[in-house]
């Protein structure tokens, strides 16, 4: 049986907490399964690379990341970073555009044991990774930015029929597995050649699959829809900075954004990562809610699955998936969720229901 590389970066502020809560809980349903998935590789990310080879990411995490079936990817934050680094990419950014990591698949669901803003929702937001309106993405080099005067900056937002091919590619799939419901989000309206580009592509691609329903919305009726109905939407596809956005959106509709999964795809490698921030305030403090990392991983666990068809892998993320949905109808859980378990305890809960 195949034994799967995965990387481990702990990153800055809570990063180390919640990634360590997260490998505990792999190796811990791994034994309960009686298999070793995982050879686990440790890399320098943030603070930790900058402090031992000058570079928030540096050129041997790539390089064994590069040989990694997956990995995960704490929290980085880099607005502490030096000048010299804060005016490059950011850790996440780095990643996407060096691993061409194009797709990132954010779920949005009501938990058990969580009081949401709205009840039964369960959606998916495909959010284009590579370029739009996030400049550091768009540019072969460069930023993307550009100072005119102290008073006057310029902002360039790439699309191309490519990005919004795979991106929607990525969506139509998934939704022939769910509802068979996909909504294009989009500013047509006002910015017209690029949001046209990537409302048209999606539908061409929707031609490819006639069992789905496909619909689309301006960006800021979306943000309405989403509070007022959002159990009514399956897959929603659209670009990078509208992704961002409304994921986060979600998160705090479903309950909290502490809770909010994600991977970073490309065709062959996967990358976990929790929608939310590093927290720096209170990290090292033992109280951060490691349940967006956690479930950031059980998402990277069901990718490789389904890559490599390995039931065992699906094992592994379905009984984890149901040990920290029973803590959290146990009420076994982080302050931040009404509990008062630390981060280790927490972990240690989870794990006892495994």
């Amino acid at each position: 049986m195949k034994k799967y590389k995965m990387g481990v970066l702990l990153g800055d502020g809570i990063g180390p907490e919640i990634v360590t809560s997260t490998v505990d809980i792999f190796k811990a349903a791994s034994d309960k399964l009686g298999r070793e998935f995982f050879e686990y590789i440790d890399l320098p990310m943030g603070w930790e690379a900058i402090e031992k080879y000058n570079d928030p990411v540096p050129q041997i995490t790539k390089d064994k990341l590069a040989e990694c079936d997956g990995w995960l990817m704490a929290p980085h934050n880099n607005a502490a970073y030096p000048d010299e680094h804060r005016a490059k990419l950011n850790p996440s950014g780095t990643m996407r555009h060096h691993f061409d990591l194009f797709s990132n698949i954010r779920p949005n669901k009501t938990y058990p044991g969580i009081k949401p803003l709205k009840e039964n929702i369960d959606l998916v937001i495909f959010r284009e990774n590579t370029e739009g309106f996030m400049p550091d993405r768009n540019m072969y080099k460069g930023l993307g930015e550009v100072l005119v005067t102290d008073e006057i900056a310029i902002v360039m937002g790439v699309f191309t029929k490519k990005a919004a091919t795979r991106i929607a590619e990525e969506a139509f799939k998934m939704a022939m597995t769910r509802k068979k419901k996909v909504a294009i989000v989009h500013k047509a309206n006002v910015i017209k050649f690029g949001y046209e580009l990537f409302r048209d592509t999606c539908y061409e691609v929707g031609k490819k699959y006639p069992e789905v329903e496909v619909e689309d919305y301006h960006i800021d009726a979306m943000t309405a829809h989403l509070v007022r109905r959002p159990e009514e939407f399956d897959v929603i596809v659209t670009t990078n900075l509208f992704g961002d956005i409304i994921s986060d959106l979600a998160g705090e509709v479903t309950g909290s954004l502490g809770l909010a999964p994600s991977i970073n795809t490309n065709e062959n490698q996967a990358m976990a990562q929790a929608a939310h921030g590093s927290a720096p305030d209170i990290g090292g403090k033992n109280i951060a809610n490691p349940i967006g990392m956690i479930n950031s991983g059980v998402m990277l666990i069901k990718w490789l699955a389904d890559r490599y068809t390995d039931e065992g892998l699906h094992q592994l993320a379905e009984s984890i998936e149901k040990a920290v949905e029973k803590s959290m109808l146990d009420g076994a859980t982080t302050c931040d969720l009404g509990g008062n378990l630390t981060t280790t305890a927490y972990t240690q809960a989870v794990i006892d229901r495994l």
